[in-house]
């Protein structure tokens, strides 16, 4: 397991990958690189699994990402660069510099300023519906809301008062200054050889998707060296007059249990001064990055998995001294959680043979899986799951099961009652919501939906 590794210190990097594999085989993890900062350097980088489950092509060094959210930071650093240079302002709206139609509906969005896009301040959502309008949701300066659209208000802006597109900007200002010669915000000829395609939880290749537009929000394709050298370059740039570098790593905003958020950046308090982070989560890819003060330590995994997140909190106990306070923030599944390890079990279980089986299983599950294992959100979850994947009778019965074991709580009930409606199983429905609110009267959804079944039966 990782946890036996010590990767910053003397193990050699056959033995580190050697356990990294096993790591990953136990959390089902299609494939993942790592990039281990000590001292200021890329220490080394470990890399384990396969490009694509249908080809085996294995993981290299120079396999490339997405690196979805890893983007914004790239991004931000090109606007500090413009803002030292006087192109932008910090705290001038940014609809006084170029407008932007695509936010215009609402009057607010002219208050919007780089330190507001910057710090996930602006009160856009996160994106817009497909072919829905922008609205904003928050007012602007008000609350942290993660927002890819603030990122792509400035790069709407960036472009247009540098006469650049964003792609040229992050040659200039990023990826040549910090030797980053794999990445781009655009696809990239000799990517075909090199991509690591994106991966379901069940480990089916995904379609992949070819970018011919920059996107600054979740648009950029990297590699674990790349970024890392991104990182370290930040931590020790001096491109940057004193004010604006102790801008950047300033928490600007709480983002509540512990986490602030500064330019560009998440921050995460140590005792040496902030570290920097960022996560990425895009369909079939998981990434995180962090770094220390001084970039005394740190690290980049980047994992075209959706299971890739399962390992960044023992990544972390291994590579990063001190507290886990992002990671804990970030709130992922953790593949050694009895819970998890439950319902991995049982999904297999339900596609293999269906309830019957799972019935058996859930049962033989007692004999080697903890106490705390078995509550009423293990079943639950793993229903949902089957239900994001079109699996309505499978949920169905994994929703019904549920309710057996835990008669007396209204989520079981609740959940059920979702179900039956992807079903047109309004009245049935209806009855499971009547039960879930009747005991949890404090279930305000349940409330909401007895109203609108109501109506639609009366109309029926």
């Amino acid at each position: 397991m990782l946890g036996t590794l010590a990767l910053t210190v003397a193990l050699p990097i056959s033995a580190a990958a050697q356990d990294v594999e096993q790591l990953i085989a136990d959390a089902e993890i299609t494939g993942l690189a790592i990039a281990v900062i000590s001292n200021g350097e890329i220490e080394q980088i470990l890399t384990a699994g396969v490009r694509s489950t249908e080809t085996d092509p294995p993981i290299m060094e120079d396999s490339v990402f997405e690196a979805e959210s890893l983007s914004k930071p790239v991004v931000a650093w090109i606007a500090l660069q413009l803002i030292e240079e006087g192109v932008l302002d910090l705290d001038q709206p940014l609809a006084e510099i170029v407008p932007w139609s695509d936010a215009a509906s609402d009057i607010r969005y002219e208050r919007i300023t780089t330190r507001m896009a910057l710090t996930h301040t602006s009160g856009f959502p996160n994106f817009r519906r497909p072919g829905g309008s922008l609205s904003i949701l928050y007012e602007p300066g008000a609350y942290f809301t993660y927002s890819g659209e603030g990122f792509l208000f400035l790069q709407h802006v960036m472009e247009a008062v540098t006469y650049s597109s964003l792609e040229e900007l992050a040659r200039k200002y990023v990826f040549e200054p910090f030797d980053m010669t794999s990445s781009s915000f655009l696809w990239q000829s000799d990517y075909g050889s090199r991509i690591a395609v994106g991966h379901t939880d069940m480990g089916m290749a995904l379609d992949k998707f070819v970018p011919q537009s920059a996107n600054a929000a979740i648009g950029l394709h990297t590699t674990a060296g790349d970024y890392a050298r991104f990182m370290i370059g930040v931590m020790g740039s001096d491109v940057l007059g004193r004010r604006l570098s102790r801008e950047m790593s300033l928490a600007q905003v709480d983002a509540l249990d512990s986490i602030f958020w500064g330019l560009g950046f998440g921050i995460q308090p140590t005792m040496d001064g902030s570290a920097l982070w960022e996560w990425g989560d895009n369909a079939g890819y998981k990434s995180f990055a962090y770094i220390e003060p001084e970039a005394e330590s740190g690290f980049v995994l980047l994992s075209n998995s959706a299971n890739g997140m399962l390992i960044l909190h023992e990544v972390f106990e291994d590579l990063v001294s001190g507290p886990q306070t992002a990671v804990r923030w970030l709130n992922y599944e953790r593949y050694d959680d009895p819970v998890y390890q439950l319902g991995r079990r049982l999904y297999y279980s339900m596609i293999g043979g269906g309830i019957d089986s799972l019935r058996t299983d859930y049962e033989a599950a007692k004999a080697d899986l903890p106490a705390e294992a078995f509550v009423e959100e293990a079943l639950n979850a793993l229903g949902y799951r089957l239900l994001r994947q079109g699996l309505i009778d499978e949920a169905l019965a994994i929703f019904r099961f549920n309710v057996e074991l835990y008669p007396e709580s209204g989520n079981p009930y609740d959940s059920l009652a979702e179900a039956l409606i992807a079903t047109d199983d309004l009245q049935g429905a209806l009855d499971n919501y009547e039960t879930s609110v009747r005991l949890d009267p404090g279930n305000d959804n349940g409330v909401a939906m007895i109203t609108w079944l109501e109506t639609q039966l009366s109309e029926q």
